[in-house]
């Protein structure tokens, strides 16, 4: 990511880590939330980290993306799915193209051809489905291994398994294939978030309340496709201090 658009980023997700609004900051389960994120991250560094560390260092970059492209082709048939779910029915006959596509065309899924041809890439989970068919978000939930997630987004692993091609070929190709494969899959998604986590670390004040805002605003960018509603503005927003004139008492402005 380019530094300059890094540090605004940043900083919008320090300031939502530190002035969660109500609605976002639903956590009745905080302390056990913590506790397993504490575990999760200890297992991380001793585990993941180092092999995303060590992957990212030893694997070229073309060849990383290449192994990016496969898993996320092998799991498109998700977004595929959702996309009809959520009405969208000229989104899902594109993207079942683009898997169509980078499948046979892409050898696998390896190259990503369909970009090339003005197939764009989406992301469309059951958990977004369910925020469209109006289904509130529920408590955060941080799960064992998993990491982050929400009531509404846990049946989002239903469909996710049941659309993995690689969950399928488990049943026809030996566990020596099979295995590796699984390890390398997540060993690429780890190599993936190793900026990201190196961030979190280094400038958050609260790791744990930093991950959980920046968790939600994410699926609340996915769930609008990229453009949130604006946010309601508080009785705060409504004063201008270039209004103030000198020795004047301040008066907010009248609600239009």
């Amino acid at each position: 990511m380019n530094s300059r658009r890094l540090i605004p980023v940043l900083a919008l997700l320090l300031t939502l880590s530190a002035c969660a609004t109500a609605e976002n900051n639903y956590d009745p389960i905080e302390p056990v939330n913590r506790v397993t994120d504490k575990v999760n991250d200890t297992i991380d560094r001793v585990t993941l980290k180092p092999a995303a560390k060590g992957y990212s260092a030893v694997v070229p970059k073309p060849m990383r993306t290449a192994v990016t492209n496969f898993f996320d082709n092998a799991t498109y048939l998700n977004t595929v799915l959702n996309d009809f779910l959520q009405g969208k029915g000229g989104q899902g006959f594109s993207d079942l193209s683009r898997f169509l596509i980078n499948t046979t065309l892409g050898a696998g899924g390896f190259v990503d051809v369909a970009s090339t041809m003005g197939l764009e890439r989406h992301e469309e989970d059951f958990g977004q489905t369910l925020a469209i068919w109006g289904s509130d978000q529920g408590a955060y939930i941080i799960y064992p291994l998993l990491g982050p997630n929400s009531v509404r987004n846990t049946p989002d692993f239903v469909t996710a398994t049941a659309t993995d091609a690689l969950f399928w070929a488990s049943f026809v190709l030996a566990p020596q294939v099979t295995i590796p494969i699984t390890v390398l899959k997540y060993v690429d998604k780890r190599a993936n978030l190793l900026e990201a986590s190196d961030m979190r670390d280094d400038l958050a004040l609260d790791p744990y309340v930093f991950t959980r805002e920046a968790w939600r605003q994410h699926r609340e960018y996915k769930i609008y496709d990229g453009n949130p509603p604006p946010k309601k503005q508080s009785i705060d927003d409504g004063w201008q201090e270039d209004d103030w004139g000198p020795g004047e008492e301040a008066e907010p402005q009248a609600e239009p």
